[in-house]
């Protein structure tokens, strides 16, 4: 498994368990959130684009079902801002990816 790749699941994993563990009061994931954990991390590795894209959200041809897509923003954006103080490196890592892919798309 690649880096980028292993990056993606471990930021899918601290999002989606930040989520469950405010929303839901678990200390593990509750049987819907690892669902949607489960799918996220098959998608991600199935994607016919890792190895070029930045974010799924940015993704043009979205591979995730509607239902799951529609789960998955609720939970990104609960635990979206409230990652900086869980998990600040992941953070500063995100925005300056996201930052270098818009650069790459002005030129």
């Amino acid at each position: 498994m690649n880096l980028k790749l292993k990056q993606e699941k471990e930021i899918l994993t601290q999002i989606v368990c930040l989520y469950c563990h405010k929303k839901h009061k678990y200390s593990e994931l509750c049987p819907d959130c690892k669902e949607l954990l489960d799918y996220a991390k098959k998608r991600s590795e199935s994607c016919p684009y890792k190895k070029t894209k930045s974010f799924c959200s940015n993704c043009k041809n979205p591979c995730y079902r509607k239902d799951m897509r529609e789960k998955i923003r609720k939970v990104m954006k609960f635990s979206g801002p409230r990652m900086i103080f869980y998990h600040p490196v992941i953070v500063i890592r995100h925005i300056k990816k996201s930052l270098e892919k818009r650069m790459e798309e002005r030129i």
